[in-house]
Order: structure tokens, then C-alpha cells, then sequence
């Protein structure tokens, strides 16, 4: 004769987990985020060369330009050549926002994270939110030392200018929110692209390589695409003179950074609609 035997399920365990999925919070989420790039050190040293390579460059070039430069012309901007470093800080910061989701995909730390946290649109907003947030602490650090120490090189020789004066400061903020939003479209490819040196080549491509490509272009072409290139359209956000007689027409600063951010917000998308499709 059959006999039916019947298995207890041992309390405590299993029990909870369907439960667990269904009680993360977006405020869970971004603790989390937090632990997970404070506690990774590619975050802090590309930081710290983020901030050493503006402020250095923006330093030597302000420098420069008060031993060797000659007395100011009319479209001379000082707030300019102390944040010139920023040309190059928006490859780095783009690195970082690559790295942070990218080494998930190369360590295999993403399929543990989504086990954690099953709610992707929850997680990955997150990233994005605690990402952004880092990169404009340590952008805005960065580029009012760049500022003010450009300024100090360059008062001896009376070419220099004051956060006080019209439109620096918005040019001075503008640039820690230019290094933020190149940021943001690093994170974006670096979501799209699952790889790290896939991500930073597109990066590069998109913010570097473009931007001197367009220069082998006719000139007619060059009025009518300069101010749509991602990198050329957001540093009129921290620029502070008028562009002189002949060069490219760019739009205003605030329309330009917009620009820019359309950039960011159209890699962002195009990367959280796939990661909500495709497998980890």
C-alpha cells in the first residue's frame, strides 16, 4: 500500500523572501547605492585625478596666460582660462559614470544585485540618483578651486575677475554642472553598452572625437552643427565673455547646457529601456 508522506516546511526558512522582494524602498535602494560607491576605490581616485587635472591645468593656464599672455583683449575671460581644465575633466568624470555600472556587469555583481533588489527601474534610478549626486559634490568642489585659484594666479597682473562679477558665478556653477551631465552620459553608455572599455570608447567618441572631427567640416556646416555637439554646447554654460566677430554662433548658455543635457537624458532612456528588457 502507498503510503503519502507529507514534508513540514521548517518555519523561518524561505518563508520571507517573495515578501522581502515586495518591501524594498527607494530610500533602501539609495543607502545601498551609497555603501556600494563609497566602498569601491576606482570612485575615489578617479575623483581625486578629476580634481587634480582641472584644477592643475586650469592653474598652469592661468598662470601662462599672466606671464606670457600680454595684457587682456576684449573678449578676454579669465573665468574661462581657470576652468580650462575642464576640457579634460569631462573625460574622467565620464570614466567614473561608465565604471559604476559597468564593473556590476564585469564582476557578475549585477545578477547579485538584482537578486537583492528584483524592482530595476527601483535600482537603477538609484545608481543614477546617488551616482549624480557624487559627481556634483565633488564637480562643484572642483571647479569653484579651479576658479579661485586661477584668479589668485592671474590678480598681479590685473587680468583677472571676481565671483561677484555678472555671470560668473552661474559660469563657475555652470561648469561643476557641465562635468555632472558628462558624467551622466558616461553612466548612460556605460548601462547601455554592459561593457567598461565599450562604454569609455563610446564616451570618448561622443564628447572628445566628435568635437574635433566637426572642425574638418566646411563652415557652413560647422554654424549650423557646432552648437548641437554635446561637448561644444554644454561649455557655454561656463564661458563667461561674448564669442568674438567670425566664430561659430552658439546658443545662450542655459540652451546650450540644455543641449547637453538632452544628450544625457537620451542615452539615460535609451539604456533603462533595454535594461528592463534584456537579461543581466
Amino acid at each position: 500500500m502507498a503510503t503519502t508522506t507529507t514534508v513540514q516546511p521548517t518555519a523561518g526558512i524561505g518563508l520571507n523572501l517573495p515578501r522581502s522582494a515586495g518591501r524594498v524602498t527607494f530610500a533602501g535602494a539609495l543607502r545601498s547605492e551609497f555603501t556600494k560607491i563609497r566602498s569601491v576605490r576606482s570612485t575615489y581616485w578617479t575623483l581625486i585625478a578629476m580634481f587634480v587635472v582641472v584644477v592643475g591645468f586650469g592653474a598652469l593656464a592661468s598662470w601662462g596666460r599672466a606671464t606670457h599672455g600680454g595684457a587682456a583683449g576684449p573678449f578676454w575671460d579669465p573665468t574661462r582660462q581657470s576652468l580650462a581644465g575642464l576640457y579634460i575633466g569631462q573625460l574622467i568624470i565620464g570614466v567614473l559614470g561608465v565604471l559604476v555600472i559597468s564593473s556590476e556587469y564585469g564582476t557578475g555583481m549585477i545578477r547579485t544585485t538584482l537578486m537583492t533588489n528584483p524592482h530595476r527601474g527601483v535600482m537603477i534610478a538609484a545608481k543614477g540618483v546617488v551616482f549624480t549626486v557624487v559627481a556634483l559634490a565633488a564637480s562643484l568642489v572642483t571647479a569653484f578651486t579651479s576658479f579661485f585659484l586661477g584668479q589668485a594666479l592671474m590678480s598681479s597682473h590685473h587680468i583677472s575677475t571676481t565671483i561677484g562679477s555678472p555671470d560668473v558665478l552661474r559660469a563657475v556653477i555652470g561648469g561643476a554642472l557641465f562635468l555632472t551631465a558628462c558624467g551622466v552620459i558616461g553612466f548612460g553608455l556605460g548601462l547601455l553598452l554592459r561593457h567598461t572599455a565599450a562604454g569609455i570608447g563610446a564616451m570618448v567618441g561622443l564628447l572628445f572625437v566628435v568635437t574635433i572631427l566637426v572642425n574638418f567640416l566646411p563652415t557652413s556646416w560647422q554654424n549650423d552643427i557646432d552648437k548641437w555637439i554635446p561637448a561644444l554646447a554644454g561649455a557655454q554654460v561656463w564661458m563667461v565673455a561674448q564669442q568674438p566677430p567670425g566664430s561659430t554662433p552658439m546658443f545662450a548658455a542655459w540652451p546650450s547646457f540644455a543641449v547637453l543635457c538632452g544628450w544625457a537624458a537620451l542615452a539615460v532612456v535609451s539604456a533603462v529601456i533595454l535594461f528592463r528588457r534584456r537579461d543581466a
